[in-house]
């Protein structure tokens, strides 16, 4: 008898939520805003030039718990350079069928080329589709960017990216930059 009970009691619960208005706050017509550290769709970040800021680590792959992310390296050469390091990711994947939006590959990663955006429609109508590869993730190109692959400013070097010294239009020093690093040899800052 206890039984019935319970199924009448659970019965109940839907016979009175069944004509009730249904809550829905607009999507997809209006889209709310995600809050800021929200963990969306991942980005691979372009450093000032154009050149991409991954250097093939494969830090993030190895951070990744779900085993999302795959990279492949390949060497970066003078006459075909993508990024400023020996190395690039000549192979990015992330399979957002794994990813669990952790963001621990984001703090993996040494050169900030990987981040997260606040962007949440990830979806589609096949598994295939749901594998990201480079060309999807890498950040578009900027006004005076110069498209991969391309030879870094003269006189430059990777710690010169790493710096900051090297804007779209080439190798710049940075005064305020090099005096604070002073400052903290000194032990001033």
């Amino acid at each position: 008898m206890a039984k019935f009970t319970d199924a009448l009691a659970g019965f109940g619960v839907t016979l009175s939520t069944m004509f009730k208005k249904p809550i829905n706050d607009g999507y997809p017509e209006q889209k709310k805003p995600t809050a800021k550290r929200f963990h969306g769709r991942h980005r691979l970040n372009r450093h000032p030039d154009g050149l991409e800021k991954c250097i093939g680590c494969e830090l993030c792959a190895w951070a990744c718990p779900a085993d999302a992310i795959y990279v492949e390296a390949a060497d970066n050469t003078d006459e075909e350079r993508y990024s400023p390091g020996e190395r690039y990711g000549r192979v990015y994947q992330i399979n957002y069928l794994r990813c669990i939006g952790c963001g621990y590959c984001v703090e993996a990663c040494p050169t900030r080329a990987l981040t997260m955006t606040n962007d949440y429609e990830i979806a589609a109508d096949n598994r295939a589709d749901m594998i990201w590869e480079r060309e999807q993730l890498l950040a578009p190109l900027e006004t005076g960017m110069t498209a991969p692959p391309h030879p870094m400013p003269p006189g430059a070097t990777d710690k010169d990216y790493y710096l900051g010294n090297v804007t779209a239009d080439g190798l710049q020093d940075n005064p305020d930059l090099f005096a604070m690093l002073d400052r903290v040899r000194q032990g001033r800052a």
